[in-house]
């Protein structure tokens, strides 16, 4: 399979096309009859690509790339204002309705989400008694979700004024049921829910158990029975029910329970204003073959209930995924008797008791086939079954007390057990997929689902039958012939057993728990499985028995929920009762779908009324709008449509985004206002319009004030386009367009300011810092003293590495009591600092006091130190005078052997040879060759004098013949030429890792009177003040800026030791040792501090705003551009530290040279290094992190950090952004600066204290303002005017940055050694919102989201099974929330935020209360954080790519992404993702971004292609790929597969 590298994904940020495939782009595509080998044209080139075959790589590239080229070329075309109009008609729900009040405009149209008609049914239950008549699968119990939460709120109020304790029932018309929509309503109400069935042993309850009940719950889903019983015992009144749910209200009639209800206890109740309110849900008013239109009356009049619904149901299945219906049909034969049928007749034929059985077999000769027919003699006869058919024949005769003695009951009762032991010992073989032993109907059942589960297990199906029987026979057959990947159970009632095998409730409940686990993927079922049974992922449902009435059919198909799911009706060939079924029942619906259109207008829901064209065109008193520079107008019925261009055009920040505006109508004093609510990433939410008598110019009201508040602030531009595109893009630009790979040179400082102190005056007093190191060095050494004119900064302590690689940290004590100066010491301290470079460093400067840095002395290693030791106690004085008044040796006749030894060496000639003496070695002359393991030097290599010689030639023939031929030889080790002791030795420096040993001469060399001790130090110094000096620049930096920080963590936010610093986790380029830390890890610090200080500060100063704006405000603030600018005007880049130690600068620059390389230098260094722009201001996020490491510390005997000391962080954050949005000098000013809003003032209700009691419990935390932990609840879809308050959006915002913090904070700290690449990569799951929204599921607060939509109800409910199950099979795996077939709806993660963000708020910004919420729930799971080491490499390319090549064995898929310009009104230039199926693209998406399209187009592939069978697969998209695994049997069948026509 080809796919694309994702280093092509270069753009950012989606704009959102939901094309999911291109059927008519196919269509376009020429077959291959068409192809002819003489045209020219590319479409042909590409279908030639498949008739040639190519064979290489390179070729088959070429033409994946002219397909998707052309496909782009073409796709892109559609990509114009066509496209918004597009997304605009999709989205319409009432444009049948409204055509004549919007004739005069051709682009005018209402966008509706599916949640407007579930949104208004709601609101009518709310007034009165309704039932709502709505397709299988359209969210009827969302609705009733609704009304619950609405129902209880109102309770709660009650309950807080004193008034009895009400309870809702929600009844159901099975078992099963109750436990279903307990589970759906748990998830969806933040109330206790209880469900209550016969099964459970409810009619043994007494009243104080029932009491129980109804104290701890405020919900009871039940079967109608079970409340039935209850009334009959006066355990609760009809009075004490606030609200009766009536699911699959249809039943009630006759004596059904849902009607034994209403008749006994409802009606007989005479305080009508006592009586429940009363919401019924069905699909159909109708449950049998009747009159439509008595029945829905009689209903009507039974449930005291008005028949409610939609105004057009066509339009409403858009929303609702219905399976495509196919016909097959079967031939059966005559009943027939088979031989062990005969055998049994024979033999025991005339027996009463058997009967039944003979009838049964022969009917499942027909219906199942041969085998069938004699295992069901294994059901009649099993031990089970005998026993009763025994203890029936027992009760028969002793009730009728028949002829003849107790005999002839034991003659009978033998031969039944004759019979059984027949039976018992027969032997049944295994069925075989022939004629032989199946029928036809069961040979077409099981071709069907072979193509289903012939490749792999995915598909899940259900099987309806009429019988029990049936139903386990055909499990039975299946067991046999279903295949590997078929595996089956039954589902049928639990009143009674079937032969041997007694069905329990426990049974029915984990038999379909197994089937939406996929632990089950067939289920063969009765009717108990046609209501309510929800399992999305089935793609398949079979008639193998017809249904009986049309709502048998309707709910029957609704359980097939998958997007390509199949509902197979099986019909015998010319069966005419079959086709009459099947006629009637397709008629019973339609007949009931007009009967629920024709409905009176108060019935029909989203109804616009036909007198509101008029109105807008006669009436004057509706406000327009016109633009003073362009003219543009707009006008009440032009706002729907302009609203609706606007939200299409937006682009998502994430990719399932539903880009259509939703209206919510409600009623105040007769009038209807509505509120327009925009997807929660606009940049306006919410907007209420002014009340109106009609619905439709109510939703023009709320369209019309939105569009001008858009207007307003710049969202819309003078033509009343879209301008968000022009800007979002824009300002992301910002982050976008710093890089690595832009460059600039900048001056880059050498020195420090602090030489400056004093420089050019003679020092009254010196400071002197005891340098030493804590491991040795090679040899011994002496500490070295750092004299200096003012206070020198206690710097921090860094290694060197020796030449065994081993580190030895350099320490750094400075005394406090200065040194005062006199005229003798000056003279010293210069003098010997002199000797000092010119013997060690070949280095010779002027005297001058005055311009003297600082001195080098040595220090005794006799004296304890302390820093208020005095200064002239610690220094070697003795040495100092010694050095001054000798300065150098010379060897003479009189020099001493003993006088050779432990020396320093110096060579005059080679400022490169230096040398540690040993010994003399007496064995040895002059004029003696030098040893073979003797360094080479030069040319002179003759003798030992040769060697010690350096001169050049002239002087050399000159001054060799007065070398005294009798001096003595001494043992040397040779110095190695290595300055960079900051890092290790280096593959050029391998002369360092060798002892070299050499014998020299004493006459040509210098003998220094330094000590060798001392010497061994001095030759660490220049690697010593490279690093003090390095740091003394970053404290420069710091004192530039005002901010109080340390030298090391100062340097480390300055220090760029590659290239490519900031990419993490890449090879680093010209890397430089021996730096020290560079700024990465400050800088992940710093860019997440500067998060969150960004973001409380937008939080705080811009409470009128939504997040949309929240997001851009803060970006302009952190965006990479503003931080670049930023440090440009301090000119930080001085500052940065980009070179290695250098031998060339670390010499002081005060001083004049007279000797040595760079003596003619005149004037300070001047260095420039090319530094990117991002680079840059990476270094602005690093000295923010610099700040906050500096000073962060625990509170005082706690484990909890605290706030009150990230003050200087908080001051780094307004420096370098230098913006008004964020202008605080201390953590607490955010808290100073917020206003509290009105809404989290106001008196809170009960039911929000009742929540906040509640979320209490699961977390101990008081909230002092209870609207403010409601605002973390609410879902952007449910309306500001439900309960006056804003969705979680702003409190999530701020939320997000807080528990970022958090989680940085204790990764940084638990893992000091990780780079910022590992740390981003393991922060990743802590912030997924796959992990969060586990936690909030964890934690029960999925159950307190206020929301308005069905969708989301079922996705959470779905979501949490799956974690559940998840967690069940990790076995306390803490990763086990990873490994959910899905990601939670994204709502459970925000949620979690905002609450976070609310507890912030509430506590008055105490950051405690985050990290307790983290210590309490969160950190456990990452104790062990090598479980999350492969967290971050998961995609959905790669789910698609084990899809189609696993799967469905296609070989031949690739995919790729392509630029094109686009021509939408203030839009940027699109990218278009492809994915291509056979050379043949089949899904594209169309995105900003190639990261987002890819992924996108990916999913929309996953959703298309998931459930299909391989056959079905192979079919539509053309596959001839061959499975090597795949034997001729198998090959054969997919061949008639896909020549196979349905019938319908």
């Amino acid at each position: 399979m080809a796919w694309g590298s994702p280093a092509e994904d270069q753009l950012d940020y989606e704009y959102s096309n939901d094309s999911d495939s291109s059927t008519e782009e196919d269509a376009r595509l020429p077959s291959k009859q068409q192809v002819n080998d003489d045209d020219d044209d590319l479409d042909v080139d590409l279908d030639l690509s498949r008739a040639h075959g190519p064979s290489t790589h390179a070729e088959k590239r070429r033409v994946q790339n002219a397909i998707f080229d052309t496909y782009a070329r073409e796709r892109i075309l559609k990509v114009t204002e066509k496209e918004v109009k597009a997304a605009i008609e999709g989205a319409k729900d009432e444009s049948l309705s409204i055509r004549d009040i919007l004739a005069k405009e051709e682009n005018n149209g209402l966008i509706t989400s599916s949640r407007d008609y579930q949104t208004e049914l709601f609101q009518k239950a709310k007034e009165e008694n309704i039932i709502a008549v709505l397709d299988t699968g359209s969210g009827k119990t969302h609705i009733a979700t609704l009304l619950l939460r609405h129902i209880m709120d109102e309770e709660l109020t009650a309950r807080a004024k004193g008034c009895p304790n009400k309870i809702a029932f929600f009844l159901v018309n099975s078992v099963n049921l109750v436990f279903q929509q307990a589970n759906v309503l748990r998830h969806g109400l933040d109330q206790n829910v209880e469900g209550i069935c016969g099964a459970m042993g409810a009619s043994l309850w007494d009243k104080t158990t029932w009491d129980d009940h109804f104290t701890k719950n405020m919900v009871v889903v039940s079967t109608a029975a079970v409340l039935v019983d209850c009334l009959m015992h006066s355990f609760i009144n009809i009075t004490g029910i606030n609200l009766l749910i009536f699911d699959e209200a249809h039943h009630a009639k006759n004596n059904h329970p849902f009607a034994r209800i209403i008749k006994d206890f409802y009606d007989t109740e005479p305080d009508i204003s006592q009586r429940p309110r009363i919401f019924g849900m069905t699909a159909s008013p109708v449950d049998a073959n009747t009159d439509i239109k008595q029945a829905a009356k009689d209903l009507e009049s039974l449930l005291h209930c008005k028949i409610a619904t939609t105004s057009d149901l066509t339009l409403l299945q858009n929303h609702i995924r219905r399976p495509n219906e196919h016909v097959s049909k079967y031939s059966l034969q005559q009943e027939f008797e088979t031989p062990f049928h005969q055998k049994i007749k024979a033999s025991y034929g005339e027996i009463k008791a058997f009967q039944k059985f003979f009838k049964a077999s022969k009917q499942f000769s027909a219906e199942l086939g041969p085998w069938a027919s004699d295992i069901y003699w294994s059901f009649a006869f099993s031990e089970e079954e005998s026993r009763k058919i025994e203890m029936r024949e027992e009760r028969v005769f002793h009730k009728t007390r028949r002829d003849g003695s107790v005999d002839k009951l034991n003659e009978e009762i033998a031969r039944l057990r004759e019979a059984q032991e027949l039976v018992r010992n027969h032997y049944f073989g295994l069925p075989t997929a022939t004629l032989e032993d199946l029928s036809d109907k069961v040979l077409q059942l099981h071709s069907w689902l072979s193509d289903y589960y012939a490749r792999s297990d995915e598909a899940r199906c259900i099987v309806f039958v009429q019988q029990r029987q049936t139903a386990r026979l055909l499990n039975l057959i299946f067991t046999h012939i279903g295949g590997r990947h078929l595996r089956s159970a039954i589902l049928v009632g639990n009143s009674s057993g079937i032969g041997d095998q007694k069905v329990s409730l426990k049974t029915q409940v984990m038999t379909v728990a197994k089937f939406r686990r996929g632990e089950l993927n067939c289920l063969f079922s009765t009717s108990v499985a046609e209501e309510g049974l929800d399992i999305p992922q089935c793609n398949l449902v079979v008639r193998f028995d017809l249904y009986r009435t049309m709502i048998a059919y309707v709910q029957s198909r609704g359980r097939a929920r998958h997007r390509n799911s199949k509902y197979l009706h099986m019909l015998e060939d010319k069966n005419t009762h079959h086709q009459m079924l099947l006629l009637n029942a397709r008629n019973a619906e339609h007949t009931m779908r007009a009967f629920c259109n024709n409905l009176p207008k108060d019935r029909l829901l989203n109804d616009v009324d036909n007198d509101a064209g008029r109105l807008l065109a006669t009436e004057t008193d509706f406000p327009i709008y016109k633009d003073p520079d362009s003219g543009a107008k707009l006008t009440y019925r032009s706002s729907l449509s302009v609203l609706a261009h606007f939200v299409a055009s937006l682009p998502p920040p994430n990719l399932e985004a539903c880009l259509q505006p939703t209206y919510v109508i409600g009623h105040s004093q007769n009038q209807f206002v509505c509120e327009v609510i925009l997807p929660e990433f606009a940049p306006i939410v919410s907007m209420k319009g002014r009340p109106e008598r009609q619905k439709i110019l109510a939703r023009c009201s709320a369209a019309f004030s939105m569009c001008i508040e858009l207007r307003k602030k710049n969202y819309l531009d003078q033509n009343l386009l879209p301008t968000v595109r022009k800007q979002v893009p824009a300002m992301r630009n910002a982050l976008l367009a710093l890089s690595a790979k832009s460059k600039d040179l900048y001056k880059m400082r050498i020195k420090p300011e602090f030489w400056q102190f004093g420089y050019g005056t003679v020092p009254e007093h010196l400071y002197l810092t005891v340098v030493d190191v804590d491991a040795g060095l090679e040899r011994p050494h002496q500490p070295l003293g750092l004299l200096t004119r003012t206070a020198f900064p206690q710097m921090p302590s860094f290694p060197i590495y020796l030449k065994d690689g081993q580190a030895s940290n350099v320490i750094s004590t400075g005394l406090l009591k200065p040194l005062t100066t006199t005229e003798e010491y000056l003279d010293s301290f210069t003098k010997f600092t002199l000797q000092i470079y010119d013997d060690i460093f070949n280095k010779g400067y002027e005297y001058d006091v005055s311009k003297m840095w600082f001195w080098l002395v040595p220090i005794r290693t006799d004296s304890i130190m302390s820093p208020s030791t005095n200064p002239e106690h610690l220094i070697d004085m003795e040495q100092v005078k010694y050095v001054c008044e000798n300065g150098e040796y010379r060897w003479t006749r009189e020099t001493s052997h003993d006088a050779l030894a432990d020396r320093y060496i110096v060579d005059r000639g080679d400022g490169g040879r230096r040398f540690y003496s040993v010994k003399v070695v007496p064995d040895l002359k002059v004029d003696d060759p030098i040893p073979g393991f003797a360094p080479k030097y030069k040319s002179y290599n003759d003798s030992i004098l040769d060697y010690s010689c350096s001169l050049w030639k002239s002087a050399r023939t000159h001054r060799m013949p007065m070398y005294d031929r009798s001096q003595p030889v001494f043992e040397a080790e040779k110095i190695p030429f290595r300055r960079n002791l900051l890092a290790a030795v280096e593959n050029d420096e391998d002369e360092a890792k060798v002892n070299w040993k050499a014998y020299l001469c004493p006459e040509p060399f210098k003998i220094s009177a330094l000590s060798t001790r001392f010497v061994a130090i001095c030759y660490v110094f220049p690697a010593i003040i490279h690093r003090f000096e390095s740091c003394l620049i970053a404290m420069d930096a710091c004192a530039l800026l005002g901010l109080d920080i340390g030298p090391r963590l100062a340097l480390e936010a300055l220090t760029k030791d590659s290239e490519n610093s900031d990419e993490h986790g890449e090879e680093q380029v010209n890397f430089k040792s021996g730096m020290g830390p560079n700024y990465e890890r400050l800088e992940f610090m710093g860019d997440c501090f500067l998060k969150m200080a960004t973001s409380i500060s937008t939080f705080v100063q811009q409470p009128d705003e939504n997040e949309f704006e929240f997001h851009v405000r803060r970006m302009l603030m952190l965006c990479n551009q503003n931080l670049k600018d930023a440090a440009i005007d301090y000119k930080l880049y001085e500052y940065v530290r980009t070179m290695a130690f250098s031998r060339r600068t670390w010499y002081p620059d005060g001083l004049v040279q007279t000797k040595g390389k760079g003596m003619k230098k005149t004037g300070p260094q001047v260095i420039k290094h090319s530094l990117g722009d991002k680079t840059i201001a990476d270094v602005c996020e690093a000295f923010i992190g610099a700040a906050f490491m500096q000073h962060n510390k625990l509170g005082a005997g706690e484990n909890t950090w605290n706030p009150e000391t990230w003050d200087v962080a908080v001051k780094a954050v307004t420096l370098l952004v230098k913006k008004e949005d964020h202008l605080v000098e201390k953590f607490s000013d955010y808290y100073a600066a917020y206003v509290k809003p009105r809404y989290q003032m106001a008196v809170a209700t009960a039911s929000q204290l009742d929540m906040a009691r509640q979320i209490e419990a699961i977390h101990p935390y008081h909230f002092k303002y209870p609207r403010l932990l409601r605002s973390a609840f609410i879902h952007p879809c449910q309306g500001f005017m439900w309960e006056e308050i804003p969705d979680y959006q702003r409190l999530e915002f701020l939320g997000d940055s807080l528990l970022d913090q958090v989680f940085v904070m204790d990764m940084f700290y638990r893992f000091p050694e990780k780079d910022p690449q590992w740390l981003t990569e393991h922060k990743m799951p802590m912030v997924s919102n796959k992990f969060l929204g586990a936690l909030c599921t964890k934690l029960g607060f999925h159950r307190y989201i206020r929301h308005n939509s069905a969708k989301l109800t079922h996705d959470i409910q779905s979501y949490i099974e799956d974690l559940e199950q998840a967690e069940k099979e990790a076995k306390g795996v803490m990763t086990y929330w990873d490994h959910t077939p899905e990601n939670p709806p994204k709502c459970l993660a925000d949620v979690v935020e905002a609450y976070v963000g609310a507890m912030f708020v509430d506590s008055e910004f105490d950051f405690t209360v985050v990290q307790t919420f983290f210590d309490m729930h969160i950190k456990r799971f990452y104790v062990d954080m090598s479980l999350y080491d492969d967290f971050a490499g998961k995609n959905p390319r790669t789910r698609l790519k084990k899809l189609l090549e696993i799967n469905f064995g296609c070989k031949e898929s690739s995919d790729r992404v392509s630029v094109v310009p686009t021509v939408i009104p203030g839009a940027r230039d699109q990218v278009i993702a492809m994915v291509a199926i056979h050379g043949v693209v089949k899904f594209d998406h169309v995105a900003e971004s190639a990261r987002y399209a890819r992924v996108k187009v990916a999913k929309t592939a996953m959703k298309s292609l998931e459930g299909l069978p391989p056959f079905e697969f192979k079919k539509q998209y053309g596959c001839d790929c061959k499975d090597d695994e795949m034997d001729e049997e198998f090959e054969e069948k997919v061949k008639q597969a896909l020549a196979y026509t349905d019938l319908s």
